[in-house]
């Protein structure tokens, strides 16, 4: 399992993610983006994103890459699958769902927001009451694995509901594709966007939209922008095997590898069962220092888990962070807007071991700051 350079620290972040040395090692070539060996890197990648997501082009779906981070596939999708009429509406439950607001304002689309707390799951029978209510409703957008607190949304039950009126429906799967099983078919899924640097443990430089066909296709003349033409991305791709502008050529190549050791840990199922199986050490430790979850157990995913800062004057987290860091494991600040947290992730090329390391950092690091704990690492296993 572990195969990263010494020098690395563990990340416990959202992503960016610790990778495998073959992952790194996979971008040690310099192809060009019109190489006929890279075309085909890009045509096998394409494919097998399809078999991740149970789904194939003989069933009407297709796969495209879009250079630049998640939150510009994500863009992508908004700004070419919103008809110029019409009104978006988006659920939201965090920062990621915030964030969705914001740009489908910046392109001027009249946008319906359904708002709840940070650890709250958003009412399915809202979304109905919404749909049934307002026919110029012409897409559903929500978030899989919010990442501001770690909690999973009901995007299957939503999914029936958006189908059940005949609109689209767009999911941000950027923290749960490739580790949290979902079928896309019976969620009615007509867009899903993830990235590389998320559960496939690639590397930063694009993400991807699984998309419907008839759905792509419907979407002709209606991008508000000419980079992010998730059409015309796709138009290319199929046509010459590549894409419009400059692609991330090293990127891809760790991607195909990423996607090859997906496999080999038997899926999306067996990405899932290590992740959780560091979730429940990860939080089994936290509860015996004294930590608390931000979200209820269930309605936690096992990606990221937000913890309340304990409530002892001696804590203070750029210190804990820091000490963390110096101790060779690296943590993220919290994101949430009503309580003070901070975040641990499951994900990437850590396991079971390595999350027992980081909970005997975490026990130093308090005892170094002279906050008090209520147990012991391990307590409860």
């Amino acid at each position: 399992m572990k195969n990263r350079t010494a020098k690395d620290k563990p990340l416990f972040t959202p992503g960016p993610l610790t990778t495998s040395m073959t992952v790194k090692e996979a971008m040690l070539r310099d192809l060009g983006s019109r190489d006929s060996e890279f075309i085909g890197a890009l045509r096998e990648v394409r494919e097998k994103l399809l078999e991740v997501g149970g789904v194939s082009q003989e069933a009407g779906y297709e796969s495209i890459l879009m250079q630049g981070s998640g939150t510009f596939s994500v863009e992508s999708v908004i700004c070419s699958a919103m008809p110029p009429e019409g009104k978006l509406l988006a659920i939201v439950n965090g920062a990621y769902g915030d964030r969705i607001v914001k740009i489908a304002q910046a392109h001027g689309i009249e946008t319906l927001v359904q708002k709840v707390g940070e650890n709250k799951l958003p009412s399915v029978a809202a979304v109905e009451e919404a749909l049934t209510a307002d026919g110029e409703i012409k897409m559903v957008v929500a978030v899989h694995c919010e990442t501001t607190s770690g909690i999973i949304n009901p995007i299957e039950e939503i999914g029936q509901v958006v189908a059940r009126h005949g609109r689209r429906y767009f999911v941000d799967s950027m923290s749960a594709f490739g580790a949290v099983p979902l079928d896309l078919a019976g969620a009615n899924i007509d867009f899903l966007v993830s990235s590389a640097n998320k559960c496939i443990e690639g590397v930063p430089g694009f993400g991807f939209c699984i998309c419907r066909r008839d759905a792509l296709l419907e979407t002709r003349g209606w991008s508000r922008t000419l980079s992010l033409d998730l059409l015309a991305q796709w138009e290319g791709l199929e046509q010459t095997g590549q894409f419009r502008f400059t692609p991330p050529t090293h990127a891809i190549l760790a991607f195909r590898q990423a996607l090859q050791e997906l496999e080999d840990e038997g899926g999306v199922e067996g990405r899932r069962d290590r992740y959780r199986e560091n979730y429940r050490t990860l939080v089994s430790g936290m509860r015996g220092l004294g930590f608390e979850e931000y979200v209820d157990p269930d309605l936690q995913g096992y990606i990221i888990t937000s913890f309340h800062y304990p409530q002892d004057a001696n804590f203070e987290f750029q210190r804990f962070y820091d000490l963390l860091n110096e101790a060779g494991f690296v943590i993220y600040p919290g994101k949430v807007s009503d309580a003070d947290c901070f975040r641990i992730g499951n994900i990437g090329r850590v396991d079971r071991s390595d999350v027992e390391q980081l909970l005997e950092a975490i026990k130093a690091s308090l005892a170094s700051m002279g906050v008090a704990q209520t147990g012991t690492v391990g307590a409860g296993k």
